[in-house]
């Protein structure tokens, strides 16, 4: 089976051309050839699929072979795949791609044989609402934002990030009775109105280095707190992205890398 793989701020995972070839058991496949020392290795699988309603539709799987909704940075690298293979896209500077949470559009800014600069309409952000928790009171005095960017976000404003314990701390937070599906996990550490720190509990993977959908969240709660502006430079372990949150609607901005391609065994 062919294959590529393709980073966004160090958020990396496998993807298929199904267009090409068929993926009878995502959920299976997912788990092992995202398995960092018997498969290529990866945050998961992407699939990129015909669709009737956009350019192309994507499918994203968790290494843990669970489904998710929607990927920002995965998106991105979706971008990249088919402005870089697909005769017909090359030359679009807009692209829609079909995910479970709706069509996005992603306009295509700047463009190289192994580096694409993409913004994608990330969509409106919903407060679904605020909690409390208690074993969170000795990280955060700040209120704790359960957020909708298309897939769950619990949004933690911290003084400090850099020594906490964030695959023990997200596990527990998403095996909360509030979280029936799971839930994605940011660490924010404000810095300033345009500059934010944050890292990630991603459900089905633990923590990563970067979330798209993370840092769109975390934004969102930020400005609803006026903690921030409506433009902000966001840190990931992995690299930076711009948010921008305009007349409702979040947009993301940042780079997608093509790493390698190859075959795998199936």
């Amino acid at each position: 089976m062919k294959f590529f793989k393709y980073q966004a701020c160090g958020n990396d995972y496998v993807y298929i051309d199904c267009f090409k070839q068929i993926v009878e058991n995502p959920e299976d496949l997912a788990k092992k050839i995202s398995n960092r020392n018997f498969g290529v290795g990866s945050d998961g699988l992407i699939l990129i699929l015909p669709s009737k309603i956009a350019d192309a539709k994507m499918r994203i799987f968790n290494s843990d072979g669970s489904e998710a909704k929607m990927c920002g940075n995965g998106i991105r690298c979706v971008g990249k795949y088919l402005s870089d293979e697909k005769e017909n896209l090359k030359g679009k500077n807009i692209l829609k791609i079909e995910t479970l949470s709706g069509v996005k559009n992603l306009e295509m800014l700047e463009k190289s044989e192994k580096m694409s600069k993409i913004r994608v309409d990330m969509g409106a952000p919903k407060l679904i609402n605020y909690l409390s928790i208690d074993f969170l009171k000795n990280v955060t005095d700040e209120r704790i934002a359960y957020v909708s960017v298309g897939n769950p976000h619990c949004v933690v404003f911290c003084k400090e990030i850099n020594l906490l314990d964030v695959d023990s701390l997200g596990s527990r937070i998403q095996n909360l009775d509030e979280f029936e599906d799971g839930v994605n996990v940011e660490f924010v550490k404000i810095n300033s109105r345009n500059n934010v720190d944050i890292r990630i509990f991603e459900r089905g993977s633990g923590e990563t280095l970067a979330c798209g959908t993370g840092a769109c969240a975390s934004v969102f709660a930020s400005v609803l707190e006026n903690f921030c502006d409506e433009k902000v430079n966001v840190n990931l372990r992995g690299g930076n992205l711009l948010i921008e949150y305009i007349d409702g609607n979040v947009y993301m901005t940042g780079e997608s890398i093509k790493v390698f391609e190859g075959e795998y065994y199936v």
